[in-house]
């Protein structure tokens, strides 16, 4: 009972503190992922071992050059495009490893890499997502894509808790049921059509879309941690979070999945 109520009061502090910063005001926003990006930074570098501190420096720098140079990059949108398709690329490569049956051993420069394209480029995109424009910061559509997470975390853990019997990735994720996330997806897409008639972002085709691709790529996220913890030998990225972990363990699926998202919208920006 203790340690369901400090889960609970956690999760509570965690989603509040999500919300304010969304409402506050967008620099409020851009902050906290910024120190969100950091401190994932520095939990995954411990799971893989990466030496140095130098990905701090190179984080900040891409963050500023990316988040706090918005406007111009507007105009540039080469720039976005090709960090977009290299961190595509990076996560790619992970969900291709996870059916490797081989021990993949990283030089220090290949975690580098691999951190600053998965953790770094997936808080930099998440960030990014609700700008429309400069000055047009969407609120309801970054809150949607929380949403979209909660629900498929939420009701994966219900629905494969009561009738999961197949296992979706067994040699990574033991507990994971195709049942889970199947149930995980379709309430998922409930919330969606819910998100559609409360909100103005997007249409239902497109909200459904943006579904699918966030629940997939959020479950793949989730399971490509799973592998970097379990080859690590741990059970959690950290402690922060009073009986979830580490911050990692509860934005992993957030963070691989945010680049997915924002080239989806951007879809959608120049098909409509």
């Amino acid at each position: 009972m203790k340690e369901l109520f400090k889960r609970a009061l956690t999760g509570i502090i965690y989603v509040f503190l999500l919300l304010a910063a969304v409402y506050l005001s967008n620099d409020a926003f851009d902050f906290l992922f910024l120190i969100f990006g950091l401190t994932c930074i520095y939990e995954f570098k411990k799971i893989i071992r990466l030496t140095g501190y130098y990905i701090f420096i190179a984080f900040l720098v891409v963050w500023w050059l990316y988040i706090y140079l918005l406007g111009e990059l507007q105009h540039q949108p080469f720039l976005r495009y090709t960090l977009l398709l290299v961190c595509i690329a990076v996560n790619l490569i992970l969900v291709s490893q996870l059916f490797s049956k081989k021990r993949i051993v990283y030089t220090n420069a290949q975690r580098f890499v691999l951190t600053l394209c998965y953790i770094g480029g997936g808080c930099i995109f998440l960030t990014m997502i609700p700008y429309k424009e400069p000055d047009d910061f969407a609120e309801s559509l970054i809150i949607g894509i929380f949403i979209l997470i909660w629900v498929n975390d939420s009701f994966a853990y219900l629905v494969g808790k009561t009738i999961g019997k197949t296992k979706l990735f067994p040699s990574v994720s033991p507990k994971k049921t195709v049942e889970g996330f199947l149930g995980g997806l379709v309430f998922a897409l409930i919330a969606s059509y819910v998100l559609y008639i409360t909100t103005k972002e997007l249409n239902l085709i497109q909200w459904l879309i943006l579904t699918v691709v966030v629940v997939v790529t959020g479950s793949l996220g989730d399971l490509v941690e799973s592998k970097f913890k379990r080859l690590a030998g741990v059970k959690d990225s950290g402690a922060i979070l009073p009986g979830h972990g580490g911050l990692l363990d509860r934005l992993d699926s957030l963070i691989f999945a945010a680049p997915f998202a924002y080239l989806t919208l951007q879809i959608f920006h120049y098909v409509s």
